[in-house]
């Protein structure tokens, strides 16, 4: 009984503590796709992503009701870092459902000023941002002022506070409502009620590993957001020594037993489906993980090196020693030497037939492009051909009539096909990712090797000429760069058996393959160069490759491809890519297939629209 009217009590506290209106919240996920464009629209760094920010302590003033519930501490505040910016995950703050999309909003065009201004403290620091957006942007004086109403109209009065946090309150009050009029925070023994119109007052530091980004999960776009939603609202990250090992059952503490926690020794290094599974409904269960670095290693680099092909299976190296830089976005410095790409061709060089499925979709291509390719011209005022130049020898006739010396030198004409001034390069992302499934019956890699076919028998067929290559890494030294076909080389049988042998590899080190690749375009002579980039996720490796330093590098690569007279073009079936491509491309330089079973036969049709002015 005595538990029963205690978890009821707890749950009347908590209902009336809590200030989210539920009816109202607004998610992350219904409105990152906007606030992407809309926070680069403003200015905002290209290079960051969207992501959703989690709990954190905010040290600000909690009412009664809230300390008595013991909740209000920890609470989803937005700030910027130098990878993403970081918004709550949902919010609730507002009885009207507006106001609390407005807020999002706000609070990504208050973040893209937060790249410069004085440098001062959080109070300071949040007036100048409010006050430079509302200058810079005349539009969302309207919105800010509803917002700014509705929120003073939720804190607490100053009335009813002690001088001191009276004092405080009057501060925030008056710097919410004209922003710069209160050059400090008066001092208080506690900080005032936190701001949720405001940047965080002491923002969580980035992850310093892989293994510490491993405790922050990215909301996705899949059925079970919600439930990923409130794990993530709910989760706290924190770092501990490594648990030691007992002798026996003398050295366990009793009390321990009622309090929800588990140690789990988790390799993160490692893909093991029953840690996984262990990890994951232990951590459903838990508001606080802790990780810890353990004293030894497993032989995880073993297993790892086990997973690569043997020899006798591994593609035939080519060559190995193309040393290339990569650009370090922090040092802003080119590095020299920085990976090692070996060049590799399918072992298996029999001659393979069209898959018979592909028969009429590549018929029908060949039909298209082939009545794109140009036509035979007539060249005329020749000094040699099978036939008279008319209007030449007319020209020439009536000159020696009327007594002008004139050479018969350009009186013929013959017909000549003509060839468009273009070479393409298609580079395909060959990484692990490409072995998920897009539906029941085909992998990524499969509507990869498909697309390759109709794209070579279009350009085969239309006369233009190109080449294919695809990739993977292993952080930077190797970069396994795998020749398809050639510009010296004919489109073949044999061409369609290296299609056919290609497999899913490693990581995505998208810069260094943009580099060689571009490398190889440039050394074409056509006066047009298309380099086509076929991928479905971002740049991503196993070392710091991963996050803003890959889309940095990759970014470096592809502008520098451009000062080369190329023309880079990325093909994704990525569904975010709208959060990161729009900085790597640009606006126009990137196409997004929604269905990726549809790439096959929409590869060629964007080709020949890129190029029908060439």
């Amino acid at each position: 009984m005595e538990e029963q009217v205690g978890e009821l009590w707890h749950k009347l506290i908590t209902r009336l503590a809590e200030r989210e209106h539920g009816q109202a919240t607004v998610t992350l996920t219904e409105v990152a796709p906007a606030l992407g464009v809309f926070f680069r629209a403003l200015g905002g760094d290209g290079g960051l992503q969207v992501e959703g920010a989690q709990a954190s302590a905010h040290g600000g003033r909690r009412g009664w009701l809230q300390r008595l519930a013991g909740s209000g501490s920890r609470l989803e505040l937005a700030w910027r870092d130098e990878r993403s910016l970081r918004l709550p995950l949902s919010i609730g703050t507002f009885a009207d459902k507006a106001l609390n999309r407005d807020l999002y909003f706000w609070l990504a065009a208050l973040a893209a000023g937060d790249d410069d201004g004085p440098a001062g403290d959080w109070f300071a620091h949040n007036q100048y941002l409010t006050r430079r957006a509302l200058t810079r942007w005349p539009g969302l004086r309207r919105r800010y002022h509803r917002l700014c109403a509705a929120h003073l109209a939720t804190r607490p009065d100053p009335a009813r506070l002690r001088a001191s946090a009276a004092r405080s309150e009057a501060a925030v009050r008056a710097a919410l409502s004209q922003p710069g009029s209160v050059a400090a925070l008066p001092p208080a023994r506690r900080a005032p009620a936190a701001v949720p119109l405001w940047l965080h007052p002491h923002p969580p530091a980035p992850p310093a590993s892989k293994q510490e980004a491993a405790a922050q999960p990215e909301p996705s776009g899949h059925k079970d957001d919600n439930r990923k939603l409130e794990d993530m609202a709910r989760r706290r990250a924190a770092r501990s020594e490594a648990a030691e090992s007992t002798g026996g059952l003398i050295a366990l503490r009793m009390e321990n037993i009622l309090s929800w926690g588990e140690y789990v020794r988790l390799d993160r290094s490692s893909e093991e489906e029953d840690d996984s599974e262990q990890a994951e409904a232990v951590a459903r269960d838990l508001e606080q993980l802790a990780l810890s670095a353990q004293p030894h290693t497993r032989g995880v680099r073993l297993r790892f090196d086990l997973d690569l092909p043997a020899a006798a299976e591994d593609d035939r190296v080519l060559h190995e020693g193309t040393l290339l830089p990569e650009w370090d976005w922090r040092k802003q410095a080119l590095l020299p030497d920085r990976c090692r790409l070996v060049s590799l061709q399918s072992r298996h060089e029999a001659a393979a037939a069209l898959p018979a499925h592909l028969s009429t979709p590549a018929r029908r291509l060949r039909r298209h492009f082939q009545a794109l390719a140009p036509a035979r011209r007539w060249q005329r005022a020749q000094a040699d051909g099978p036939d008279i130049d008319l209007d030449a020898y007319l020209r020439f006739a009536t000159d020696r009539r009327a007594g002008v010396q004139r050479d018969a030198d350009a009186l013929y004409c013959q017909r000549r096909p003509c060839e468009r001034d273009l070479a393409c390069l298609l580079l395909a992302d060959l990484s692990l990712s490409t072995d998920s499934w897009v539906d029941d019956h085909h992998r990524v890699i499969d509507v990869i090797r498909d697309s390759l076919l109709l794209f070579s028998e279009a350009l085969h067929a239309g006369g233009d000429a190109f080449a294919l290559y695809g990739f993977s890494s292993r952080k930077r030294d190797p970069i396994r760069f795998h020749t398809l076909k050639s510009f010296a080389e004919p489109y073949n049988g044999h061409t369609r058996g290296r299609i056919l042998d290609i497999k899913p590899g490693y990581y995505t080190r998208l810069g260094a393959a943009v580099r060689h690749a571009g490398a190889l375009l440039g050394a074409q002579p056509a006066g047009h160069r298309l380099l086509l980039l076929l991928t479905d996720g971002k740049p991503n490796d196993l070392d710091q490759y991963e996050g803003r330093y890959g889309i940095e590098d990759t970014r470096h690569a592809v502008r520098s491809a451009r000062r080369q007279g190329l023309q880079p073009f990325c093909i994704t079936i990525d569904p975010k890519a709208n959060d990161y491509l729009p900085h790597l491309f640009g606006t126009n330089g990137y196409a997004m297939i929604h269905q990726p079973s549809q790439l096959p036969a929409l590869l060629p049709r964007l080709y020949a629209r890129l190029t029908h002015q060439i």
